[in-house]
């Protein structure tokens, strides 16, 4: 099969496509003839050879799927061949067929193309899971978003309109994207090159109340500003840290404050715990993207051979939403 294959770590540069052996389901998995995938972050960081796959899963780039059901593998029920689906894999999704587990695995609604399912399961899911699952996010509160345009940022903002429509939603975007940003329903946008320190704009907004909820990948360059945006019994979730990993904590403020910090990895979790996480998506963020409530928002569909021009658009920071990966 063709896949998107790496000459070692390092920029663009290393990526190719090429042959490589097609995989084989094992106990409990399917093969998925995959029609789409995306690009996201965490392909940037493990091309740049920072970000090793889950032991036992592929080294091949990618990480959600769209596609067909090609081959039930020993003890699968509730499936069929030739069924739409989409799904979170551990790695291997660039490529024409990928393996995954069947829990895992999503029905694709009749309403989606695949290249809009191949948006859905690494972005919605993480900002579904860190939101609501672990922030504990509630109708009628105030959440904080970093990152304006990414894909998790822009799918935090869906579900939140979706699923708590009463929420205010603050959002710290480079300038380029604020108005498409606002456009998608934040309440407050924060231009980060302006006001890198923008707690004082979260207690303006809030009547100096602070935020309920943060989800936040800068990591130690925002931990301040962080703990001083968020409120009273707040909590703070932290999915990825490209600003640094050490960060001073003023251990007395979060104490008064009750606040909570909590770190969030979706990738490396137990195969039973992300069935459990997309059993509790497939329930209740799913049907959304069914009746397009929710439509994930791409920036531009490359075919598989244009795999570096994909790439070279995430490392510049010039998409909106997802990036898409045409296989088949």
């Amino acid at each position: 099969m063709k896949a998107v294959l790496m000459d070692g770590f390092g920029g663009v540069e290393v990526l190719k496509v090429g042959e490589v052996e097609r995989p084989a389901p094992g106990d409990g998995q399917v093969l998925v003839k995959v029609v789409a995938t995306t690009v996201n972050r965490p392909d940037l960081v493990q091309r740049e050879g920072k970000y090793p796959p889950p032991p036992g899963d592929s080294e091949i780039l990618g990480l959600e799927v769209a596609g067909t059901i090609e081959e039930l593998g020993a003890g699968v029920t509730g499936w069929k061949v030739g069924e739409r689906v989409m799904t979170l894999v551990g790695g291997g999704a660039c490529a024409e067929y990928a393996v995954a587990y069947a829990d895992h695995l999503m029905p694709i609604p009749a309403s989606m193309s695949f290249e809009e399912a191949a948006c859905v399961c690494e972005s919605y899911i993480t900002a579904f899971l860190n939101l609501f699952m672990i922030g504990g996010l509630k109708d009628n509160t105030t959440v904080i978003i970093h990152g304006g345009g990414g894909g998790v940022n822009t799918a935090g903002i869906q579900l939140c309109k979706a699923l708590a429509p009463n929420t205010k939603i603050i959002v710290t975007s480079h300038p380029s994207k604020i108005e498409r940003v606002k456009e998608l329903g934040a309440n407050l946008v924060i231009d980060f090159t302006t006001t890198p320190d923008f707690s004082e704009a979260v207690k303006e907004f809030t009547n100096k109340k602070g935020a309920d909820v943060i989800l936040d990948h800068v990591g130690a360059k925002y931990l301040a500003p962080n703990m001083n945006s968020l409120g009273y019994a707040g909590r703070l979730v932290i999915i990825g840290v490209i600003s640094g990993i050490k960060a001073e904590l003023n251990l007395a403020l979060m104490m008064v404050k009750r606040q909570q910090i909590i770190g969030s990895v979706l990738r490396s979790r137990p195969v039973k715990d992300k069935a459990a996480i997309v059993a509790e998506f497939t329930k209740t963020a799913l049907p959304k993207f069914a009746d397009r409530t929710i439509v994930p928002i791409i920036e531009k569909v490359f075919a598989l051979d244009d795999v570096v021009a994909a790439h070279r658009m995430m490392e510049e920071d010039r998409h909106f939403g997802k990036i898409v990966l045409k296989i088949q």
